[in-house]
């Protein structure tokens, strides 16, 4: 029994008669009807009654063309459930960024996905770079976004392209010296408390810090302290309280309150690129789809990403 054979019976069944439903079907009597004598032979029933008036369904024959249309839909639904799966259109993407990709490239691109495709399952995690690197080279996400490329066992397995650049800036509390300036030098932010990213969760952003605050010291130059904190939000709250000042991308002017100031950081310095990274090796469609969108949304990546892939 084939897929055919259901069409065959269900056509004849609709039409009442061999003729029209041959003519329905594309296809010359004579073999519609031994195309359903020989499936009746395979049943061991007669699954229409042949009277002058039309050929009508048994009560075998209704019994089977209920299950004949079920299985026929399930056929459909089920190619039709492979196409979107190889589309991207269904399935799962796995994400974990760091806070600050929230205020500018995840609202454009994200968001543009999601609309694209609702029926994707999402699994979102704000994380560190270092714990959505390991949590990547694990095969615990499929995209991590961070700041700097990945380091370290594994990095090699991984495609990381840029999909942003950013300067830093410093945002002080409404009663804060710096608060009524545009601009603080890197001079001042030597001996102030700083509120930075910690260092064993974002490694590149520690270690560019340090040596821009300490070139050309003889002394540390976080003497003032340090607080940690990664999160943006987290950052500008503890400046608004006036724990000192904090130190992040120019985007966290997006999510900036009316009791904080954000100056800009002279001379200008150039922040470690937001980077985009997967595993080189994964052929998601789920992940293709999220990469289309991220090619249109974010100029360049298009370029990098061939570059990358075409070396692999």
């Amino acid at each position: 029994m084939e897929s055919r054979h259901l069409r065959y019976a269900l056509a004849v069944a609709e039409h009442q008669h061999f003729g029209r439903a041959a003519a329905a079907l594309g296809i010359a009597q004579p073999p519609l009807s031994q195309q359903i004598a020989a499936l009746e032979r395979e049943l061991g029933a007669r699954l229409f009654d042949r009277t002058a008036r039309g050929v009508f369904p048994t009560a075998a024959g209704e019994a089977f063309l209920a299950r004949a249309r079920r299985a026929l839909a399930e056929m459909s639904a089920a190619v039709s459930a492979a196409g979107r799966a190889a589309r991207g259109e269904t399935g799962q993407l796995r994400l974990g960024f760091i806070g600050s990709a929230l205020l500018e490239l995840l609202p454009s691109v994200l968001g543009q996905f999601i609309r694209e495709r609702p029926e994707v399952r999402l699994g979102l995690r704000e994380m560190s770079t270092r714990r959505s690197t390991a949590a990547l080279l694990a095969g615990e996400l499929d995209i991590a976004i961070g700041r700097g490329a990945p380091r370290g066992a594994g990095a090699e397995d991984l495609v990381s392209v840029t999909v942003g650049r950013d300067h830093l800036v410093a945002v002080v509390g409404a009663a804060h010296p710096f608060a009524g300036q545009s601009k603080v030098s890197v001079e001042q932010l030597r001996g102030q408390h700083l509120i930075v990213a910690p260092a064993d969760e974002e490694p590149v952003v520690a270690a560019w810090l340090t040596a821009l605050l300490d070139e050309g010291t003889e002394a540390p130059a976080r003497a003032g302290g340090v607080t940690e904190a990664w999160d943006a939000h987290t950052i500008i709250g503890l400046a608004s309280c006036g724990v000192g000042v904090g130190l992040g991308p120019a985007c966290l002017r997006v999510a900036a309150r009316p009791d904080v100031r954000v100056c800009e950081v002279s001379p200008r310095v150039e922040l470690p690129e937001l980077v985009m990274s997967f595993r080189a090796q994964d052929r998601s469609p789920v992940l293709a789809a999220f990469l289309d969108i991220t090619r249109e949304r974010c100029p360049g990546v298009g370029e990098r990403l061939e570059r990358h892939l075409g070396a692999r």
